[in-house]
């Protein structure tokens, strides 16, 4: 082969390996880095749980730029088929799904597998499609027949039950409706009716959703406990202090009072030995990143991309927030990692394919203008 036809090969095919946004990029690796470092202190006593979290790294990466050479207008194509199949897998593990620690959430296929983590992304992505359909002529009954769409799979997960996932469903398909352009006036008239059903939706929780609620209220309650994950969790989170314990030096952790420590907890265990500074840290990335997923929506093409990104944003923010509070004692424990840096390999596919979408919107736009 002449070198005349390698450089031609190669300019072929260097659009589909720079297809990563950089400024994204770089936040993620950040975030995946700390990640990994306090993983390794959390970690300890726990054999494979670094080189585990490498190979879903990898597999993440792998997601993320396969989805990133996908053009939006594929997205779009593929977005009412994705949402039917991941409602039709709903409804299987409600009929035939696995059930694990009392929970029915899994479908046998071979191998286990979540449904409810697909919808985070098929959900924005119908939505998007569904408005980018009427763009321009949208009435109030295209946001009521949104609602509907969104109804039908948070249902299924609630029934699950599953109320982490429910929530980032609920927030990521919300957050498409309203920046469809729902009006301010229906967003208040929607929060009055939320709050005037509480006591219809406390009626119909499930005896450990109430429970952890109450914890949430008074966690001393029942310190050994309902209450116990909450108190350990908030210890740990404040006797970091400014500067932390320093890394592999966290006692609540290493001790073993910190549950979930990989996972769920995991930021429980980064306050501990990284202090306030620490933490200030983690959340400039998390703002970085939710600033730059903002950016990328603002910049978008069309309506679709727009509410496709806003709403991918929205996932990461929800993701950090109710984390954060969780494991703070600000919000009740529901069962939502922190994104980049729990352990976990669904998650962070799901996380990857929201990143890969990101980028393939920014990709395209640029290929747009040139």
């Amino acid at each position: 082969m002449h070198i005349n036809e390698r450089r031609s090969l190669w300019r072929r095919l260097r659009p589909y390996f720079t297809v990563f946004d950089v400024p994204l990029a770089l936040i993620i690796g950040a975030l995946l880095s700390v990640g990994l470092v306090t993983l390794y202190s959390a970690g300890i006593g726990i054999p494979g749980k670094v080189e585990d979290q490498l190979r879903n790294i990898f597999l993440a990466f792998m997601v993320m730029w396969v989805v990133a050479n996908i053009s939006p207008q594929m997205m779009m194509r593929i977005a009412v088929p994705a949402y039917l199949v991941a409602v039709a897998l709903l409804v299987g593990v409600a009929l035939f799904g696995t059930i694990k620690l009392g929970a029915r959430r899994w479908l046998h296929v071979g191998v286990d597998i979540q449904p409810s983590e697909f919808m985070k992304i098929a959900m924005p992505l119908m939505l998007a499609w569904f408005f980018q359909q009427r763009a321009g002529q949208l009435q109030w009954i295209h946001y009521a027949i949104a609602a509907v769409l969104l109804a039908i799979p948070v249902g299924l997960i609630v029934k699950q039950p599953d109320l982490g996932t429910a929530l980032l469903v609920v927030a990521s398909g919300f957050a498409v409706i309203f920046l469809a352009g729902l009006a301010w006036k229906a967003l208040i008239a929607l929060l009055v009716a939320g709050a005037a059903s509480l006591p219809v939706i406390w009626s119909v929780l499930h005896d450990y959703q109430r429970e952890r609620v109450m914890t949430l209220i008074d966690p001393t309650s029942d310190p050994l406990g309902k209450g116990f994950h909450i108190i350990q969790s908030t210890i740990a989170v404040g006797s970091g202090g400014i500067t932390g314990k320093g890394w592999t030096h966290g006692t609540q952790a290493h001790l073993e009072f910190i549950p979930e420590r990989t996972t769920d907890f995991i930021f429980a265990v980064f306050s501990e030995e990284f202090g306030l500074t620490g933490n200030l840290v983690l959340m400039v990335l998390y703002l970085l990143l939710i600033g730059r997923g903002l950016v990328i929506a603002g910049n978008a093409p069309t309506f679709f991309t727009r509410l496709l990104a806003g709403a991918i944003t929205m996932i990461y923010f929800t993701y950090a927030f109710v984390n954060m509070g969780m494991v703070s004692g600000i919000l009740p424990v529901v069962g939502v990692p922190l994104p980049f840096m729990s352990y976990g390999g669904t998650a962070l596919l799901t996380l990857g394919l929201g990143a890969g979408i990101l980028m393939s919107i920014q990709r395209h736009r640029k290929l747009v203008q040139t």
